[in-house]
């Protein structure tokens, strides 16, 4: 058997000792920012749900316009986008409806990922209302469940992303950025 040299030895152990810490480096970073409480924030534009809410679990009533009820548990995994508008939904309510609608036709093939449900009076312009019915669903909140989240300011609309399993995932109160919005829906939806 041959003697190994010990000083090779020593720089042989030495090199594997730096290629392990270059792999463990990024590790105990991530370690210590954990310990020390640091969380890298999510960037999304919407407001979490806290305490998170499942409207299925809930069983959250939306009655339809044909008389059926909303089923929140989605049989395919397709988001719900709830536009919850204010009292007397006119022009600017209804521009931020088409900004909606608009973003969901911005996903282009993941389009059919998202359904549009509207809760709530449609807007009195008869034209604004048979253009709603394009892309939205048509319901009522019969019990009040999400008047939480509905705006008090009169010709305003908010909006919910719920998953489809009724989780409500983020609110966008009255006055939301709709390219925010698309930029959330983007990334959830691929």
């Amino acid at each position: 058997m041959k003697a190994v040299d010990p000083a090779m030895q020593r720089k042989s152990r030495l090199k594997l000792l730096l290629v392990a810490s270059v792999f463990a480096a990024p590790f105990v970073a991530a370690m210590v920012l954990v310990l020390a409480g640091w969380q890298p924030a999510a960037k999304g534009n919407g407001l979490p749900i806290t305490p998170q809410r499942n409207f299925a679990h809930e069983q959250l009533p939306v009655r339809m316009a044909d008389g059926g009820m909303w089923a929140w548990r989605d049989s395919r995994p397709r988001l719900t986008l709830v536009a919850l508008p204010g009292p007397d939904c006119a022009a600017r309510c209804y521009a931020g409806l088409t900004a909606m609608a608009k973003s969901r036709v911005m996903l282009n093939g993941n389009q059919s990922r998202l359904r549009l449900l509207y809760v709530g009076t449609p807007p009195a312009d008869p034209r604004r209302r048979a253009g709603m019915a394009n892309y939205w669903q048509i319901g009522q909140d019969t019990d009040g469940k999400l008047a939480q989240w509905r705006p008090r300011q009169a010709d305003s609309v908010g909006a919910l992303l719920v998953e489809s399993d009724g989780t409500a995932l983020a609110s966008y109160p009255a006055g939301f950025d709709a390219s925010g919005l698309l930029r959330d829906l983007k990334r959830v939806i691929k």
